[in-house]
């Protein structure tokens, strides 16, 4: 399926780093779900599942040369833009929100799949304009790129994944040439103006999140109770954690809330203890490093672009995600990276790695 020439180049160390996250999130979730008694290894075969389709999802990834993605950036915009507003109109709405899209056979949700989408277009887009950002209104094209599939994720209503599309433009903006100044003044205007606007645009629960955030013993049942919970939970894992499959007391007795999706990484620290979670950060960040290596490696703009995007999305996810386990964030319901349980997130992150991966294979041109 791949020529010997482009093995060559795989980096097989960024392969196996996933591998490894992939593993500890699967014994993760074996060790938090196993007092679940009618299936104690449910959430665990259905991630493995999961990781078996996304792995055959990247490697299906891998076989087509990335320069195709080039071409076919307009139609994947046009159809990730197509599922947002797909997904307004007949999604599923749970607990408030409309994210889903059930498909029967399996439930997706469109949000997390137009991020490596709208990584992809950004990225023909910021390639075709390399060498013109002298002007401050130079950037306005990427923003405008941006701005109608932010707003349609923040109408389900999803403040935390439009805020990555946010970080994701200014971090391949700042990448592709434009002027840091002016990135700074466009971040300046956002803060003064877009800030009071997006306060009043918010649902009741959302600005509570952020209140909450500053003290969350303000409403220590309620809104601040996952923080208080996830705090206790990662204070109490201590050095060396409780033990795998061991009975912590906020994880086994039921007071971590969503341990198996947005506090997995309070369930894991509880677990652990602080070498488990510095061993995980550090996974993490040679991840992001590995994809921002491949992206100095990159044959042109576009390759590099993309691997940027990638690299911005996860790091913000972490940061984001462990954040707010330690109570330094507010809690905003992003995924930890291959960590998580969720498909869509895991299948996404799987296919935006095929896409570096890729990129890696392919940064020099073959001669025969």
């Amino acid at each position: 399926m791949f020529n010997r020439k482009l093995l060559r180049n795989f980096d097989w160390l960024l392969l196996f780093t996933v591998f490894a996250i992939v593993a500890i999130s699967l014994i993760t979730l074996a060790s938090t779900t196993k007092s679940i008694t009618q299936n104690p290894f449910y959430y665990t075969k259905q991630q493995a599942i999961r990781f078996a389709v996304g792995f055959a999802f990247m490697l299906a990834v891998l076989s087509i040369d990335y320069t195709y993605f080039y071409r076919l950036a307009p139609y994947i915009y046009a159809f990730s833009v197509l599922l947002l507003v797909i997904v307004l109109f007949f999604g599923d709405d749970t607990h408030g929100a409309q994210r889903w899209i059930d498909l029967k056979f399996i439930e997706i949700q469109p949000s997390e799949f137009a991020k490596l989408g709208i990584i992809i277009s950004l990225a023909r887009q910021l390639t075709a304009q390399e060498g013109s950002f002298d002007s401050i209104f130079s950037c306005i094209p990427a923003f405008l790129h941006v701005a109608l599939p932010m707003i349609l994720i923040f109408k389900q209503p999803d403040l935390g994944t439009s805020m990555v599309f946010l970080v994701i433009v200014f971090g391949m903006l700042f990448m592709a040439g434009a002027n840091i100044k002016h990135l700074l003044t466009y971040i300046t205007l956002g803060l003064a103006v877009g800030g009071p606007l997006l306060w009043f645009n918010l649902k009741p629960y959302q600005k509570m999140r952020l209140i909450i955030f500053t003290n969350p013993y303000l409403d220590p049942l309620n809104y601040g109770l996952q923080i208080i919970q996830s705090l206790i939970a990662v204070g109490s894992g201590g050095l060396y954690g409780k033990g795998l499959f061991a009975p912590g007391t906020q994880n086994a007795l039921g007071f971590l809330i969503e341990k198996r999706t947005d506090f997995i990484f309070s369930a894991f620290a509880e677990e652990t203890g602080f070498i488990g979670a510095v061993v995980l950060l550090l996974l993490f960040m040679i991840l992001i490093l590995r994809i921002i290596r491949l992206a100095s490696l990159a044959k042109d703009t576009f390759g590099m672009l993309v691997c940027i995007g990638v690299a911005v999305m996860m790091t913000f996810h972490v940061l984001v995600n462990v954040g707010m386990a330690i109570g330094i964030m507010p809690v905003t319901g992003l995924p930890l990276p291959l960590m998580s349980y969720g498909g869509s997130s895991l299948l996404m992150n799987m296919m935006a790695i095929g896409v570096v991966l890729n990129i890696g294979m392919r940064r020099q041109k073959l001669m025969f």
